[in-house]
């Protein structure tokens, strides 16, 4: 069994603990020591917040409804990431004269990258009862905007210029949003205007094409058409009665003869029937013929000169004239009633065609109407939400909807959040204890030496007799002297390299981190 391995007691350890004191002293001191000068140098980083709340609108959203829709957290959302930009944070940076220890160093995307690190957005919820469910739900009703930097004065001044941001942004986005949302549904207005307008010329084309054969003249067409038929049976009922009274007057005129008794006109008769019968038996120069056509002439010229018509002329019997007057008035009735007949045939298959064509043109105007009614719907549906922007749009101008109000303005910091030194310097004894008690420990595993007589017995098996103590000589104390001060220098540049590396990395170990993650892709 080796030395090391033999179990120790506690006796042991504070024996080991007073042989190597100073391998366990000077690590704690030295860490002890860097950590309060590192605590001392680091840079001190101040910190100033507002707190900025999220009203609702002060009219009830039953009476005007916003188009501004999403949830506060999503709009905060959304106005933080257009803060961070890198052109916002340019122009901030630039404004303030912001990370000139940096810039030397340091790309202006790692600046803009430490500086978002800075910035911090933190949201303050609440439960409050949902209205719709009754369920209580978290809401947003506050956020924190706060910056982090070294100089109490310019933390305060770009914690103000970035609240500034945040009113002014949502007051803009909300603006926008409406005035766009107002935009677009006047563009859709004066498109469904100039649908209407285009689809009433085409139903008012409708209409004159078929001006009689609409859906809502249907009924009057019916009546029409049973007039006609009513007024056709009327007509056929006055021909039929005028035929009959004609029959009867052409008996009667058949009955009476057209002129009066004049022996002249009746010689006269019989010799034109004596002539031919003659001139079918004789020619012209036979003498009965020469003969009967003198006696014709003389008895021509005789009712000539007494005012008659040899030829015939018209009927003298007044009882003639008279029937025969009648049956003309009934036959230019019968004419007059058989074209109104064929009038009231005409108008009868122009009712029965628009009867026909009405339920096609019904059907094709139902098409209009219902396409007319949809847009008027719409239309509708548009003016009302339109209407409804521009309210909304005057809320917005009045600053009466919900909107962000600063409530607890960025204060100039009195004391800074960084470095925490009291974690420092407890985290310098904890790592110092850790070293010192490491390098004991590595001292005690490589000395193989013998210390104790009752050690020495155990492993020898032997009894020791007798112990000789140390003997110091003066060149011993010399070179001890000389080991403790090359040892006393260590330690200070030891310190001295630990403070750089803490002052050249630890204290912007977040711009070194974002760096070495960027270039290796992470």
């Amino acid at each position: 069994m080796e030395i090391n391995e033999q179990q120790k007691g506690i006796k042991d350890f504070i024996e080991i603990l007073k042989m190597r004191k100073w391998s366990f002293i000077v690590p704690l001191l030295l860490f002890f020591v860097a950590s309060i000068v590192t605590a001392v140098l680091i840079p001190p980083t101040y910190r100033s917040t507002a707190t900025i709340l999220v009203e609702e609108q002060e009219i009830p959203r039953e009476y005007v409804l916003s188009p501004v829709t999403g949830y506060a957290e999503q709009r905060i959302q959304q106005i933080t990431q257009q803060i961070l930009s890198s052109v916002k944070l340019v122009e901030i940076i630039r404004k303030f004269n912001l990370y000139q220890e940096l810039r030397d160093r340091y790309t202006l995307e790692e600046i803009i990258t430490k500086m978002r690190e800075d910035i911090k957005v933190e949201p303050v919820s609440a439960e409050v009862g949902d209205r719709r469910t009754g369920r209580p739900a978290t809401v947003t009703i506050a956020f924190r905007v706060s910056y982090e930097g070294r100089y109490p004065e310019v933390v305060q001044r770009v914690t103000n210029e970035l609240v500034s941001l945040y009113l002014e942004q949502n007051l803009k986005t909300r603006e926008e949003k409406i005035v766009g949302a107002t935009r677009f549904i006047e563009e859709e207005l004066n498109d469904v205007r100039g649908k209407l307008k285009t689809l009433d010329s085409r139903i008012a084309a409708y209409k004159e094409k078929h001006l009689h054969s609409l859906p809502e003249l249907t009924q009057l067409n019916l009546q029409e058409l049973e007039r006609a038929e009513r007024t056709l049976e009327q007509i056929d009922i006055q021909l039929r009665n005028l035929k009959e009274r004609e029959s009867a007057l052409q008996t009667q005129l058949s009955s009476i003869p057209p002129d009066l008794a004049d022996p002249d006109k009746q010689m006269l008769k019989e010799l034109r029937a004596k002539l031919v019968s003659l001139s079918t038996r004789y020619s012209d120069e036979h003498p009965d013929v020469k003969k009967t056509k003198e006696q014709i002439e003389k008895l021509e010229e005789k009712l000539k000169s007494q005012g008659v018509d040899p030829i015939g002329g018209k009927p003298d019997n007044p009882a003639y004239i008279n029937i025969a007057s009648q049956i003309s008035s009934v036959q230019s009735e019968m004419e007059e009633l058989r074209k109104q007949r064929e009038a009231v045939y005409q108008k009868m298959a122009e009712y029965r065609r628009r009867i026909q064509m009405s339920p096609k043109v019904e059907e094709g105007y139902r098409g209009l109407v219902a396409e007319r009614n949809n847009l008027q719907a719409k239309y509708d549906d548009l003016m009302r939400k339109y209407l409804e922007t521009k309210v909304a749009l005057s809320l917005e101008k009045e600053q009466m909807g919900e909107r962000f109000t600063l409530i607890d303005p960025p204060r100039l910091p009195e004391e800074p959040v960084k470095p925490n030194i009291p974690a420092i310097i407890l985290i310098g004894i904890v790592l110092g204890i850790g070293s010192g008690v490491g390098t004991v420990s590595i001292k005690e595993h490589m000395d193989q030496s013998i210390r104790n007589p009752d050690v020495l017995s155990k492993l020898t098996g032997f009894s020791v007799l007798s112990t000789i103590p140390e003997i110091v000589t003066l060149d011993e104390i010399l070179r001890s002297k000389r080991r403790n001060k090359i040892f006393i220098v260590s330690i200070a540049i030891g310190m001295v390299v630990l403070v750089l590396i803490f002052h050249f990395f630890i204290m912007d170990l977040d711009v070194f981190w974002a760096r070495l993650t960027r270039r290796l892709g992470i």
